[in-house]
């Protein structure tokens, strides 16, 4: 995979909300064209992106609503642009239908859902994580998923740039998850010096337009690539397709591509995956914890620490695929788990899927819009220590 490096202003400490730090980190990562509709409490990113795109020789629409944003962020991908789109709540559920599209059309871009309250309208301006479930599975069929949810703004500005590797690499669409606190929480972050950070560019085919398949594996799960107006035939649709692009009903070529949509990701864990591990070696009791409530979650570790109660935390910053084995693996090792998780329990299934043995595992959950405290964790700590 060709690689270069791009640039980055390093202007010392600058003080964001992480709103503007995925759309600073979007523009340092090569991104060109944003499509999007103002919904709270993601437009900050939007309206960023409205000013500095131009500047640079990109591109900014304001689409009708979110199902024509993220059609025209599919297109824009595919005629050769590093596409960006930034939504919250109903307008991540509208743009669903065309996100399944983007998948099977294999088309690199970058979708961030900012969350909120819900489900409909709910609590637009208060946070949550009640959209991690929808992030896996929200589009019908099968097809792979990459979802990356960091916890804060000098992290967010990396895995922003990440996503749009993780996209161009593997040719797909990448899921960045913030929430209102992350998206409106004003935190230092000091953006990378020029060369200091790698970015990725999509393969580009070798082949001579006569014989260009825009769907050719023969290179290996991830098809070369070639925008549109260069030449080269294209055809794309959303119906079950072969090499060609042109749609098939061949069962065993159906199967096998569903397969290697798959593969791309299951075949990729070592770039996809990423967790933070905090106080995780002695840990005798386990906090899994993601996004913004690990925040809280390692300012409890801390607290019971220096109460002589061994806690520990696992942070996956990578939710998507889900890091069953390393879960599994620490999870052996533990008395008992508590996951805390700004819903009702979501992500709590999958630990409890990847523990695989009969242990104590607490729930700390809530809605109503007022974040998980440092003090909710570590009450539940300790009833179980």
């Amino acid at each position: 995979m060709a690689t270069k490096t791009r640039e980055a202003a390093g202007r010392g400490v600058q003080f964001w909300p992480g709103n503007i730090v995925v759309a600073e980190a979007a523009v340092a990562a090569g991104c060109n064209f944003f499509a999007g509709y103002p919904i709270t409490p993601s437009s900050e990113i939007a309206a960023h992106m409205a000013l500095k795109l131009p500047r640079v020789g990109g591109h900014f629409i304001q689409m009708e609503d979110e199902i024509g944003a993220m059609g025209a962020v599919i297109g824009a991908s595919l005629a050769g642009a590093k596409a960006l789109t930034a939504t919250s709540g109903p307008g991540f559920s509208l743009k669903l239908e065309n996100l399944g599209f983007g998948y099977i059309v294999e088309a690199p871009c970058v979708v961030v859902n900012v969350m909120r309250g819900g489900p409909s309208t709910g609590l637009p301006t208060h946070p949550a994580q009640a959209d991690v479930m929808q992030a896996r599975w929200g589009t019908h069929g099968d097809h792979p998923t990459i979802a990356i949810a960091p916890a804060f703004h000098q992290e967010t500005y990396m895995e922003t740039i990440r996503a749009f590797n993780l996209a161009e690499e593997l040719r797909m669409p990448v899921i960045l998850l913030i929430d209102e606190v992350l998206g409106h929480l004003s935190e230092g972050v000091v953006p990378p010096e020029p060369g200091s950070f790698e970015i990725v560019e999509r393969r580009r085919t070798d082949a001579p337009p006569e014989k260009y398949l825009p769907y050719d594996t023969s290179q290996g799960d991830v098809p070369p690539f070639v925008p549109y107006f260069e030449g080269y035939r294209w055809h794309t649709t959303g119906l079950n397709h072969d090499a060609t692009g042109f749609p098939t009903t061949d069962p065993d070529n159906v199967h096998e591509n569903e397969l290697r949509l798959i593969r791309k990701v299951t075949g990729n864990r070592d770039l996809i995956d990423k967790i933070e591990w905090f106080e995780a070696e002695d840990a005798e009791i386990g906090i899994f914890s993601f996004g913004s409530t690990a925040r809280a979650a390692m300012v409890a570790v801390k607290e019971l620490r220096a109460k002589g109660i061994k806690a520990g935390l696992m942070r996956p910053v990578t939710l998507w695929p889900f890091p069953n084995h390393q879960l599994h693996d620490w999870a052996a090792g533990l008395k008992a788990l508590v996951v805390a998780e700004f819903n009702l329990g979501q992500m709590v299934y999958e630990v409890e899927r990847s523990v695989h043995r009969e242990m104590t595992i607490v729930r700390v959950t809530k809605t109503g819009g007022v974040p998980i405290s440092p003090a909710e964790i570590r009450n539940a700590v300790e009833e179980v220590a």
